[in-house]
């Protein structure tokens, strides 16, 4: 594709319309996940991520007794 008729053809849109273009790029790209190239350090950084830590030991809070501690630290 010649990039400077694409950025002439670009600069004659509307924001909605290339918003519009874009969201139908990222909807092609979901169509075939796998042909995305994912550079080593994204990969690096999930597995990071994912990777057991010394916290797995903490347990998530029900926000009802989250806010009812958050509240009890307000008044005192």
């Amino acid at each position: 594709m010649n990039q400077a008729l694409t950025r002439t053809m670009l600069s004659e849109l509307s924001v909605a319309e290339r918003l519009t273009l874009l969201e139908a790029t990222w909807a092609s790209l979901e169509q075939n996940p796998e042909m995305v190239p994912v550079p080593d350090w994204h990969k690096a950084e999930l597995d990071r991520r994912l990777a057991p830590s010394d916290n797995d030991d903490i347990t998530a809070k029900d926000w009802d007794e989250v806010k009812k501690a958050i509240l009890a630290n307000l008044r005192s």
